[in-house]
């Protein structure tokens, strides 16, 4: 995949990296370059023809400074980050090339001002690749892989990437404090420690600094305290475990990989994009929300970025999908969701509009995660071996028999930040009579709006009619 192809994985981020520095842009014969990790750490390299080393060349590089095995050589990847873009680097692009071909990447792909563009540089990150099977990361036995890898989980917790309820983060952060701190001290040598390097190195920013009215009234401090106990607790449950191998670093990082992969948008890469509100009022005003996209080897996951919690998520054999282009100047690109769903106590199928410029770069990496699953080489499926591409055709890929759901638990209650919330979403309903009209209710479903399916339909597909497209 050249520079140019456009089916990079994105995440537009909302934290800046500006103080970072960029890729030298010179070219000369010995270059310095920081490569960074999620820990905000740096691995400083000097290296001969940078100019024409490929991110395959460049990874040996970095690997033996970290000590990583050559058994992780596919748990990370390069990626260019900033404040407006994030993309995930293939094994054969050359970083060099694409930092100079950068601004042209923010005019594709962001909505960016000009003057933002014009001051834009990205910095060179090593994180976990979004192509990794997250059941491979449990037969990890390096402490320095499983390191680096809970460094980044615990950063996407704390920033609020991967929304979580307070059960699963006071768990989390109970076992941040078992790595960070040890497993022997007592309750005031913890609270040390914590009131040290403060509560918002343990818990999620939006949580230590959030509060309702009634938080106000009390009082932060009062709130900080309670979360405190809260925390100690927890963590004393962490380390009066009966087996003591279960309090080996290798053990701790685990279970905190472990925690993490229930939830289901563990190592998504991100988009933003906007999706229409409902109508509210007497006028019946709309408008739209900003979103952020998660898509993983596993499904598609649009959440709400200020209320930090799901509001849909879809496995891959739950979907259809599409892409369109925009039509005029003005318009935007779109990537549809289809699944089903009820309205006035029918089976319809539902459409959910997602506007974004990254629309392309959505579509193009649903198309390779369902061709993987097809292929029975991701971890939706559990199994082992090479990671590569079906030869599925484009817009018509299957997947393997569906796994067994798991038993649901705490994190599945209704109210829960991982459950969809279809009824606060602006859909379409419709349903197909014969493969040929679209109708927007009927008692049974009977056709697909869409030709891209990750699963083979029982029904025929339609195409796309003007009258809905507009929504």
């Amino acid at each position: 995949m050249e520079a140019d192809d456009g089916d990079f994985p994105t995440e537009p981020s909302e934290h800046s990296h500006s103080q970072r520095g960029s890729v030298a842009s010179s070219v000369t014969r010995a270059q310095d370059l920081m490569v960074y990790l999620a820990s905000d750490s740096a691995v400083h390299l000097t290296l001969e023809g940078l100019g024409c080393m490929s991110a395959k060349e460049l990874g040996r590089s970095v690997r033996e400074p970290l000590n990583i095995p050559n058994s992780a050589v596919d748990v990370f990847a390069f990626w260019f980050c900033s404040p407006l873009l994030e993309l995930q680097l293939k094994p054969k692009h050359q970083p060099y090339k694409l930092c100079r071909q950068w601004q042209d990447l923010l005019y594709r792909f962001t909505d960016a001002p000009t003057e933002d563009i014009s001051q834009d540089e990205p910095s060179l990150l090593y994180k976990r690749s979004v192509f990794y099977p997250k059941f491979k990361e449990l037969q990890i036995d390096d402490e320095g892989v499983l390191k680096l890898l809970y460094d980044e989980a615990k950063m996407n917790i704390l920033e609020g990437r991967y929304p979580c309820d307070p059960e699963h983060w006071l768990t989390l952060g109970a076992l941040s404090c078992a790595i960070e701190l040890g497993t022997g001290h007592d309750d005031q040598a913890v609270k040390a420690a914590i009131r040290e390097k403060k509560l918002s190195s343990f818990l999620p920013a939006h949580v230590t600094l959030g509060g309702g009215f009634l938080s106000t009234l009390r009082g932060r401090g009062g709130r900080h305290a309670e979360m405190e106990q809260n925390l100690i607790k927890e963590y004393r449950s962490v380390c009066s475990s009966s087996d003591g191998s279960s309090l080996e670093p290798t053990a701790l990082l685990h279970q905190y990989l472990r925690t993490c992969h229930t939830l289901p948008y563990y190592g998504c890469a991100f988009f933003m994009g906007e999706i229409d509100k409902p109508a509210q009022g007497l006028l019946h005003r709309g408008g739209r929300k900003v979103v952020q996209v998660g898509i993983s080897l596993e499904g598609v996951y649009v959440m709400d970025i200020k209320e930090k919690h799901v509001l849909l998520g879809l496995k891959f054999n739950e979907l259809s999908w599409d892409h369109s282009y925009p039509e005029a100047e003005g318009d935007s690109h779109i990537l549809w969701l289809e699944f089903d769903g009820e309205e006035a106590g029918l089976h319809v199928n539902k459409l959910l509009k997602i506007y974004s410029k990254q629309a392309e770069l959505m579509n193009g990496l649903i198309e390779f995660c369902v061709e993987l699953c097809s292929s029975g080489e991701s971890g939706a499926t559990g199994t082992d071996g090479e990671v590569t591409p079906s030869q599925a055709p484009s817009g018509q890929v299957e997947t393997s028999e569906k796994t067994p759901e798991r038993r649901r638990g705490k994190l599945r209650r209704q109210n829960s930040v991982v459950c969809s919330r279809v009824h606060s979403l602006n859909t379409i309903s419709y349903v197909v009579d014969d493969g040929k009209e679209v109708k927007r209710l009927k008692p049974k479903r009977a056709a697909s709006f869409f030709t891209r399916q990750a699963q083979p339909p029982t029904y025929s597909a339609v195409q796309v009619t003007e009258s809905l497209e507009q929504g």
